[in-house]
């Protein structure tokens, strides 16, 4: 399925970054959490830089997901490096035609861009700031996956180098860099805002649009016209399904894709938007049943730690005396902090690993996903997931 542009939203954060609304932030930094598959890193990539780079801003874009082996602070500074670069050369082409002598050049030549952020180079702030006198242009700075930065050292001193950024070249109600940071897990995103040693201490979490009936419709239109025997497609139909999918596009187009497929086994009488509604619930019964499945194959302890992290979320402590209590509680046995540890280290060591731990020793789980199964399950009143009735869940 073609990409579902959202150029409304896209302007409307264009203006908003350049601090051209009437009230708002966004142009000190703006923060958008959606979860995974969602249609996030389209939206930036196909929605917002296009916009921005309409209205002559510089875009920088970097995922810190591309390359997990990588420290994001390398990803950073190559990302601003590579733009540094491809617009040194524009400049230095403009200025070949027009005489050398209308364009200072000297300072920027001698730029190491592989160097950036390290100590024998420019720091990250200098370069951007070099970077928009150079283009005359105003510098966007787009960090998707940007949760990922606090998982080291240097990570979390690229993020407080673009605060510094932001606060030596946007003065005067003058923008001269915008900051855009999306993360598919809110509350590890909000590690980057809620602490007085975060780097972005006082901005607020937006939560993106996830794509709604106008992307429905979207496809709706599409299908139509491909397929005018599937006239009229059922709308409610089609919105329950992407509604069972998480409103995840990529989901919901395999299924569309699925259901359209002469070669599978549907029963005749059976109308195209009921088979892709049909895989809808399929696949949430396999996500739900894996998840339920990971857990209780997991050791007790390991269980309940599991159990506190998505209870607590951010508010999440290991090994407070609350904490210690709520382990006594759930097995009936005495729990030691070097215990909770190894419980820890064990769900991290799962593949995929179960949880994220960040430079400063917090704790998330990773699949922000799980939070929301936790949540059916617990207003249901059925968690935790058991074991068959002959096993006792809790039994070593």
């Amino acid at each position: 399925m073609k990409h579902f542009p959202r150029t409304g939203l896209a302007k409307a954060l264009a203006d908003s970054l350049q601090g051209l609304t009437l009230f708002g932030d966004d142009h000190n930094g703006l923060f958008l959490a959606a979860p995974r598959r969602t249609g996030k890193s389209s939206f930036l990539q196909s929605d917002l830089m296009p916009e921005l780079a309409k209205r002559g801003v510089v875009v920088v874009y970097v995922d810190l997901w591309s390359d997990k082996e990588r420290d994001p602070a390398a990803l950073i500074a190559e990302a601003v490096g590579n733009v540094f670069a491809e617009s040194l050369g524009i400049v230095a082409k403009a200025a070949k035609y027009s005489g050398l002598a209308e364009v200072s050049l000297g300072g920027w030549l001698k730029v190491d861009t592989t160097k950036i952020g390290k100590p024998d180079g420019m720091t990250l702030p200098s370069v951007l700031k070099e970077l928009a006198a150079m283009t005359k242009k105003q510098i966007a700075v787009i960090v998707d996956e940007a949760q990922h930065a606090l998982t080291s050292r240097q990570g979390e001193s690229a993020m407080a180098a673009l605060k510094a950024a932001r606060d030596t070249m946007n003065i005067g109600g003058v923008v001269q860099l915008m900051v855009v940071m999306s993360g598919s897990d809110r509350d590890k995103l909000l590690r980057l805002v809620n602490t007085n040693g975060a780097a972005f201490f006082g901005s607020e979490i937006r939560k993106m649009p996830l794509l709604g009936k106008d992307f429905v419709d979207h496809a709706q239109a599409q299908l139509e016209a491909a397929y005018p025997e599937l006239k009229p497609i059922d709308s409610l139909v089609l919105t329950e399904s992407f509604q069972l999918f998480g409103e995840r596009p990529q989901f919901f187009s395999r299924a569309v894709g699925n259901a359209l497929n002469p070669l599978g086994d549907w029963p005749k009488e059976q109308r195209f938007e009921e088979r892709v509604l049909a895989l809808a619930r399929k696949k949430l019964t396999e996500d739900e049943a894996g998840m339920a499945s990971e857990f209780v194959s997991l050791k007790p302890l390991e269980q309940v730690v599991l159990w506190r992290i998505l209870d607590k979320g951010p508010d999440f402590k290991p090994y407070d005396a609350d904490a210690l209590a709520f382990y006594v509680d759930k097995l009936g046995k005495k729990v030691t902090q070097p215990s909770v540890q190894l419980a820890i280290d064990g769900l991290r060591a799962r593949d995929p690993s179960l949880i994220w731990k960040s430079a400063r020793g917090e704790y998330a789980v990773d699949d922000a996903m799980m939070h929301v199964w936790f949540d059916s399950l617990s207003n249901a009143g059925k968690w935790p997931p058991q074991k068959p009735a002959t096993v006792d869940m809790w039994s070593d």
